[in-house]
């Protein structure tokens, strides 16, 4: 009778913690030599980093480029969706025609089961908009300290719907994260460069991504578990909604008046900021399969560090030493948060059962 609540309150927990059944991956890599391994998982971080890098630099590009001169934020987000369906069909269709040559689920469209992802679809327009408008907003350097506070949103989360506590040294690490994003936003405004549309769009992503955490894996049985199959209606569904958006906010207006419209080096960027927004799905998920969830929170942390020192340099910024302490604090306050987590994970399996210790002192 109550297997339905627990049901649900184990997807939130795993959701909101990041928790992941990955033994067997990790019995299958056992049997690999070393060697091979840390070449597959040193090219697997690499492709992570080096796409993930440059389609945050495109998309600032196509966002606020004063060469572009372009001002259609969710016409670009709604491109970029259209290119993933069209890649995720075209790669299911070419998996039919040639199964031995690669594998990728079967696509086709189910009014039904687009439906019961539409809850999801929602956040998850509202996640990649947000993103997309604080980086609009922001520079590329201040992008990943005004979108910190995903980790203080599953912390919250976590309380608010599971009625989960959270340990002290988890929760100093939070402080630390906070601590690190306002004194971040205090040396943007110190140094004039502080937007605060762009921060609060900023905070309104980082909740939306622990809320897309959630629904994805509410809606993963509806899509059979297959990410493929979830991304594939997650971008119709997105594709769709952005069309009223587009009309509503005068985009369309302003794209047919925009100069570069025939252009194909424009839309040659349009479109490779599509495939990298594919990419960063399938290499996200690579990562996380030859690595583990935490090892893939420390390799984004590591990726978001080096993201800022790049673009402080090709953008040829001057930052004060408290800028720089703050991006350290929220980079700092991240990489511990995601250890605390594990070592609290690591504790509670290796701990015996109440019952196993029962047994135990009854001589059983």
């Amino acid at each position: 009778m109550n297997r339905a609540p627990l049901k649900r309150s184990r997807i939130l927990h795993m959701a909101l913690m990041g928790t992941s059944d990955l033994s067997g991956e990790a019995e299958a890599s056992q049997g690999k030599p070393f060697l091979l391994r840390a070449l597959q998982i040193a090219l697997v971080v690499f492709l992570y980093w080096v796409i993930s890098i440059s389609m945050v630099f495109l998309n600032k590009y196509l966002l606020d480029s004063p060469s572009l001169q372009l001002d259609t934020p969710i016409f670009v987000t709604f491109y970029q969706c259209l290119v993933t369906t069209l890649l995720c069909k075209g790669l299911s269709t070419l998996s039919a025609c040639c199964p031995g040559a690669m594998e990728f689920p079967a696509l086709r469209l189910d009014l039904r089961v687009a439906r019961s992802v539409l809850p999801l679809s929602v956040v998850f327009i509202c996640m990649i908009t947000f993103n997309n408008l604080c980086l609009k907003y922001v520079g590329v350097a201040f992008y990943n300290v005004g979108r910190s506070l995903t980790t203080v949103f599953n912390v919250l989360l976590s309380y608010l719907l599971l009625k989960q506590t959270t340990s002290f040294y988890a929760l100093l690490t939070c402080g630390i994260i906070i601590g690190g994003f306002w004194l971040g936003v205090d040396q943007e405004g110190a140094e004039g460069t502080l937007s605060w549309t762009g921060t609060l769009f900023g905070v309104l992503a980082s909740l939306c991504v622990s809320l897309n955490a959630i629904y994805t894996k509410k809606v993963l049985p509806a899509v059979d578990d297959s990410i493929w199959r979830l991304t594939f209606y997650n971008n119709i569904n997105a594709c769709v909604l952005f069309l009223p958006l587009l009309l509503l906010l005068g985009e369309l207006q302003a794209l047919l008046h925009f100069a570069q419209l025939g252009s194909a080096h424009f839309w040659g960027m349009m479109t490779l900021g599509g495939l990298f927004g594919f990419a960063i799905g399938y290499v996200t998920g690579l990562q996380i399969k030859f690595t583990s969830p935490l090892t893939h929170n420390v390799s984004g942390t590591a990726k978001a560090c080096a993201q800022t020192v790049l673009a402080v340099l090709y953008y040829e910024d001057t930052k004060s030493f408290l800028w720089w302490t703050s991006n350290m604090m929220v980079l700092g306050g991240s990489s511990a948060y995601t250890w605390v987590r594990g070592w609290e994970m690591k504790k509670v399996q290796e701990e015996p059962s109440p019952k196993v210790e029962e047994k135990n002192s009854l001589g059983v």
